[in-house]
């Protein structure tokens, strides 16, 4: 079955992240590519999104589209990438998304 792990960052964990010296960024960015490396057989796909600044998002509710600069919704938490990935059931993704190293919630949904 096919579920996908959203990372979702908060914005203590990005503040904690920044504040880290060169060394521990290191080790953090190193824990998360261990973790990728270490599900390679289960994750189908995977990105890092690009910082919520750099959202565009289109309304499409109203009687015309309207275009605006940044994310839908301005958010203390927002999702900052996401895997793919092909496991047997949720308990399996669960598992996969309680290992994960980085952001604080992972928010799992099956693919349809």
């Amino acid at each position: 079955m096919k579920y996908v792990l959203m990372f979702i960052e908060t914005e203590q964990f990005a503040q904690e992240l920044k504040a880290m010296g060169e060394l521990e960024q290191r080790q953090a960015y190193e824990a998360v590519g261990r973790w990728f490396a270490e599900n390679a057989e289960v994750i189908t796909h995977h990105t890092h999104l690009a910082p919520v600044h750099t959202a565009t998002t289109l309304r499409l509710d109203g009687a015309e589209p309207v275009v605006t600069d940044g994310p839908f919704v301005e958010g203390k938490e927002v999702v900052s990438g996401y895997a793919e990935v092909e496991v047997t059931d949720l308990d399996e993704a669960l598992k996969l998304a309680r290992s994960w190293p980085a952001c604080p919630i992972v928010e799992i949904r099956p693919v349809s």
